[in-house]
């Protein structure tokens, strides 16, 4: 079956670094967009960025502003989600994801996506 695995989560302080990785199992990846969202308590699931199957296409959420950077590794099924200028409004459970169908694009929107990574939580300190 399909496998989505994060690491890479923790507390950072404001103004720092973080790269989380997405490994996925039991499917092509390369044939497969991936996309990074964050929840908080009580609010939806917002997509962070998308990168399609081939790595020549990104999304990125508004409040990115040029700060994350999105990559995938096909030879090594991962996607990477590098985070730099951290602020405490990006603390949040990130989450990986994947569509259920091959390449599918323009998938910015939870309801596009069949597979999801546990979560791996991201918090940063003022």
């Amino acid at each position: 079956q399909v496998q989505l695995v994060e690491s890479g989560g923790g507390l950072v302080q404001a103004g720092g670094s973080l790269k989380l990785s997405c490994a996925v199992s039991g499917r092509t990846f390369s044939s497969y967009s991936m996309a990074w969202f964050r929840q908080t308590p009580g609010k939806e699931r917002e997509v962070v960025a998308f990168i399609n199957w081939s790595g020549g296409s990104t999304y990125y959420g508004d409040f990115v502003k040029g700060r994350f950077t999105i990559s995938r590794d096909n030879t090594k099924s991962t996607v990477y989600l590098q985070m730099n200028s951290l602020q405490p409004e990006d603390t949040a459970v990130y989450f990986c994801a994947s569509p259920e169908d091959a390449f599918y694009s323009g998938a910015y929107h939870s309801h596009d996506y069949a597979y999801w990574g546990q979560g791996t939580q991201v918090t940063v300190a003022s």
